[in-house]
């Protein structure tokens, strides 16, 4: 089957429309999708409401982005773009790492809805920002002298993605509760302990409603990111 009948499934695999709307540009569009993912999530975004927001109507949207999926395409892209990453030839591998691994937490963070629509943005992300993204953490752990630097990068891609989808999800609950986080732990904490009862191992710890829960969740993070760190330092050549 030829290419034209069966394309790439993915916007960036085909040439952009010139915009018959001087004020409606794919840039604009993706910039207020992004503001509705952050506020409302993903099950709130459509291409109708999308359009209402922007004062235009839904068929000028689609001569700019085809379907909702190229849109999230689009927007996982433009958050990427957020992301500030070391330089390839810093001195010190692991403190760039750590640099890169909190860089990209704190943008999933940003926008809680990245995390579980990553495995599904594109083919291979093909979007500049992402290729960007890749293409630097490439230069970094090779710098390094990593062996099989895509190996090592997919581990630490892999770590920060899976810790941020449950902190993202866990402040969504929060923002949901109206409450602030220490609030919502104070409020939950007298179950959680009492759910622990009969548990040696799992005992509720008494101090925890006291404490910054934002600081607890730094504190996890990086205790998890150096775990990650110290297996990836033994694939260096000694």
């Amino acid at each position: 089957m030829s290419a034209r009948t069966n394309p790439v499934p993915s916007v960036w695999a085909r040439p952009q429309r010139e915009p018959e709307q001087p004020a409606l540009s794919r840039a604009a569009i993706v910039r207020e999708a992004v503001v509705m993912l952050d506020a409302e999530g993903i099950e709130a975004l459509s291409m109708r409401k999308l359009a209402t927001r922007l004062n235009a109507g839904a068929t000028s949207l689609y001569r700019h982005v085809a379907t909702k999926d190229e849109l999230m395409e689009l927007a996982v892209d433009e958050v990427f773009g957020e992301i500030a990453l070391p330089p390839a030839d810093s001195p010190d591998w692991r403190a760039a790492a750590v640099e890169a691994a909190q860089a990209f937490r704190a943008t999933t963070l940003r926008h809680p809805w990245l995390s579980s629509v990553l495995g599904q943005a594109g083919l291979v992300y093909l979007g500049p920002n992402l290729m960007s993204f890749s293409e630097r953490l490439a230069a970094l752990f090779t710098a390094a002298a990593f062996p099989e630097p895509a190996r090592a990068i997919e581990t630490l891609i892999s770590y920060v993605v899976g810790m941020s989808t449950a902190e993202a999800a866990w402040l969504t609950a929060v923002a949901r509760s109206g409450e602030s986080e220490a609030e919502f732990v104070a409020r939950l904490m007298p179950a959680a302990q009492q759910a622990t009862v009969g548990y040696e191992h799992l005992n509720g710890d008494s101090t925890a409603a006291a404490e910054d829960p934002a600081a607890v969740r730094d504190a996890k993070f990086r205790y998890g990111l150096e775990v990650v760190l110290d297996g990836l330092a033994l694939r260096l050549p000694r």
